[in-house]
């Protein structure tokens, strides 16, 4: 009987013990955050990246809802950075409205004669009034741009600016300025085309922002073929928009926003363009749909024109940056630059060492450069864009400043396909961001994970869904093989050589030069 006894109450202990340990502890742990397993992106060097105040990093989300917002939530989203002077702002605010004030009043000079003119000819262009709003998001956008990135976590123009982006009035449209250089002179014998093979337009507002309108050429579901060269593929308008809600996601912040839109190419182009060339290019299709196509004299035939349903046209449109007499910048060439041709090599493809040669050269001997150019090939990887092959940056910010990445339309092409030598800065300099590195292994967690974020992300834009399903999954495909890289980096190196702190201050002096460019 008292064995029995005996019995009974080990049990009973047994299956308390058990219970607490496996049920009640964990509840405890995950309600007072006490000292449990670590979160995934998190490492003895996390203590040197200047958290939020009260935040616990290894604390597990327990809400549900939002992915997307809990994402921008977490402490990595939420790093400090330095107080914000004049000359870590890339824009003056008096100067840019002087400037701007300026550019509205010739504007409204030289519409009144492109509207006397085209009078003369018998075309009716409509008088859209300009507004000139110190409060409009294209001018907040502007004026956020700093030394960091275009835009602060927590600036809300941006949103406004893809709202107007998606719905303002359009009062003017216009070949581009890189397109207006080619005169319509194209070498058909070039491998590379000039832009003018790409059919974009610069769109103007109605409260004088800008946007580069890219218009649809390719269904979502379509693939471009493999035997396809990366110069000669489409330019998607849907990438545009994925790489910068991408963008925007891994917290770079370095694409400009990208919003979707329906245009009526009728009444938003052809009848509101003061430009003679463009409208001679419009035509309509034998399905009675209003078409156009590139001035550029080898497409110049209806076979390579873009056509409305039978007006509307859904595309891209990309904000405009400040023009380069008030913001200058400079275009670099990658140093990871393809050969553009149909059977040559760069140096890059048959040298594994060749970052060696790259850190010895300036800027990428020092600073942030290299780091940046790492970011890049990262966005890029992600993406399954190869077409990089320069960049941009802002003088004002000297070496150290941040790069832009602009032109993304030829990524989210293959989702079948990881092209594994876009990651060739990383996979052969061994080197990343504290930061990238952190967001990456959180955004690779099943409660941010990344296919997830983007698709919430993307379903706000007009032209839902921006991206097929097998484009997102193939987002988490990249994510663990870019995260196995560096797995890879620090097993030979050690963390201490992989994973580096962020903004590492140049040992070289950047001194202003006249005209606003830095040496």
């Amino acid at each position: 009987m008292r064995r029995d006894r005996l019995l009974v109450a080990v049990t009973l202990v047994t299956l308390l013990a058990a219970d607490v340990h496996f049920i009640l502890l964990p509840r405890l742990r995950s309600w007072y955050h006490l000292p449990g397993e670590s979160c995934s992106c998190s490492n003895r060097s996390l203590e040197s990246v200047p958290w939020p105040a009260g935040r616990n990093m290894s604390a597990a989300p327990t809400e549900r809802g939002s992915k997307l917002e809990r994402l921008f939530r977490h402490p990595l989203y939420n790093i400090r950075l330095p107080e914000l002077g004049p000359e870590e702002r890339l824009l003056d605010e008096d100067e840019l409205k002087n400037y701007c004030k300026r550019k509205v009043s010739r504007w409204e000079r030289l519409k009144k004669f492109y509207i006397e003119a085209a009078a003369a000819s018998n075309i009716t262009i409509p008088d859209h009034p300009v507004t000139f709003d110190p409060e409009a998001s294209w001018l907040r956008f502007h004026l956020g741009i700093n030394r960091y990135g275009l835009y602060s976590r927590d600036d809300s123009s941006v949103d406004r600016l893809l709202r107007d982006m998606q719905t303002a009035t359009v009062i003017s449209a216009d070949f581009t300025q890189d397109e207006k250089a080619l005169k319509g002179a194209c070498d058909c014998s070039q491998v590379v085309k000039p832009s003018g093979l790409h059919l974009k337009l610069a769109m103007k507002l109605q409260d004088f922002g800008k946007a580069m309108f890219k218009p649809m050429r390719q269904e979502r579901h379509e693939e471009t073929p493999e035997n396809f060269f990366y110069f000669v593929d489409f330019q998607r308008h849907n990438a545009e928009i994925a790489a910068f809600h991408l963008d925007r996601v891994l917290d770079f912040r370095r694409v400009p926003p990208v919003a979707g839109r329906f245009v009526n190419v009728t009444g938003e182009i052809l009848y509101i363009t003061h430009n003679e060339e463009l409208r001679s290019v419009f035509f309509t299709s034998p399905a009675n749909n209003t078409c156009f196509f590139a001035k550029c004299l080898y497409v110049c035939k209806s076979e390579y024109a873009v056509c409305g349903h039978p007006d509307l046209l859904e595309g891209s449109m990309s904000a405009y940056l400040p023009g380069l007499s008030i913001a200058p910048r400079i275009s670099i060439p990658n140093p990871w630059i393809r050969a553009y041709s149909f059977t040559g090599r760069e140096e890059w493809e048959v040298n594994p060492l060749y970052c060696d040669n790259v850190k010895k050269l300036y800027p990428y001997n020092s600073g942030n450069r290299l780091l940046n150019i790492i970011d890049m090939a990262v966005f890029d990887f992600l993406t399954g864009n190869m077409d990089r092959h320069h960049y941009e940056i802002f003088t004002k910010f000297g070496d150290d400043g941040f790069l832009l990445h602009l032109d993304n339309a030829r990524g989210f092409g293959r989702h079948s396909h990881d092209e594994a030598s876009i990651l060739a800065p990383l996979t052969q300099c061994c080197t990343i961001k504290r930061s990238t590195l952190f967001r990456l292994k959180l955004l690779a967690r099943p409660e941010y994970r990344l296919s997830d974020v983007m698709r919430e992300s993307l379903s706000r834009d007009p032209l839902t869904p921006v991206l097929t399903e097998d484009h997102l999954q193939a987002l988490d495909r990249r994510l663990g093989q870019v995260l196995r890289t560096v797995g890879k980096c620090v097993k030979k190196l050690g963390e201490t050589q992989v994973v580096i702190t962020d903004f590492v201050e140049s040992p070289r002096v950047t001194t202003r030069h006249p005209g606003g460019s830095n040496r």
